[in-house]
């Protein structure tokens, strides 16, 4: 079952953002990874999310190339042996297991592919379970709607990121998600930020000890300003920039109760 990400999905369309450079496209059980195989990183993950029949499913699957792709285009195993990165999901394993049992299980199977996955510095603190738990959420917000969101997910491919084993390790991660509201197609936009964490001037990673993870919520725009990625759709939605909205600038998050939705 590999039907990718429906633009379809919230009941407005949504199409799949598209950066400007070279991507291979590979859908997976609800959700698609466009993968840069130069950063051998994705430059985007959109993962589809029924809330209504979201599956709390035990954790199963391990780490594995994508058998479509050259294993030279993907980020494998050799980038997190032996130090202090993690794979971190992109789509999140929970994301797509919603629905029947097997169907939800082979979906969050699915995610456990290395193109779903992009280095982060080990380890969980306050900030980092924040950028972890948005799409949770989110969807809680959006059970008075449809309980249906989209989430858009991926490192953002920096020319100065710092180089190591043979890519380079992105220092920041942008998130979106997006859902029908009450007024139509709404969208919030998230930016994580590890580069107090990560350093490879020496050849070697180096991990800095917990607490340099900064979580912020920021317009739309900004993202597409950083990645070069056509995100119209979801400019045009976003629930910080609208009229009324508290402030536009970057909105610094110690708690999901300073989340703007």
């Amino acid at each position: 079952m590999t039907d990718g990400y429906d633009v379809d999905f919230l009941g407005t369309r949504l199409p799949l953002p598209r950066p400007a450079q070279t991507v291979r496209t590979l859908p997976y059980p609800r959700f698609t990874v466009l993968l840069d195989p130069e950063r051998r990183l994705a430059a985007v993950t959109a993962v589809n999310i029924d809330g209504a029949t979201l599956r709390d499913l035990p954790r199963t699957g391990d780490w594995r190339l994508d058998e479509r792709l050259p294993p030279d285009e993907q980020a494998g195993p050799e980038v997190y042996a032996r130090n202090d990165l993690d794979r971190g999901h992109l789509a999140r394993r929970r994301d797509p297991g919603w629905g029947p049992a097997a169907t939800a299980r082979a979906a969050s199977e699915a995610t456990f592919f290395y193109p779903n996955a992009a280095p982060q510095a080990a380890g969980f603190n306050q900030s980092k379970q924040l950028w972890l738990g948005l799409e949770d959420h989110v969807l809680a917000y959006a059970e008075t709607t449809e309980q249906r969101v989209s989430v858009f997910t991926a490192p953002v491919l920096a020319e100065n990121d710092p180089s190591y084993r043979g890519i380079r390790v992105p220092l920041r991660f942008w998130k979106i998600a997006a859902w029908h509201g009450h007024d139509g197609l709404a969208a919030a936009g998230f930016v994580l930020d590890q580069s107090a964490l990560v350093d490879t001037r020496e050849g070697t990673l180096d991990v800095a000890p917990l607490g340099g993870f900064r979580t912020f919520q920021v317009p739309i725009a900004d993202i597409a300003a950083l990645t070069g990625i056509d995100l119209a759709a979801m400019i045009a939605a976003d629930v910080l920039v609208r009229p009324g909205a508290r402030e536009t600038a970057w909105r610094a998050l110690d708690s999901a109760g300073d989340i703007v939705l």
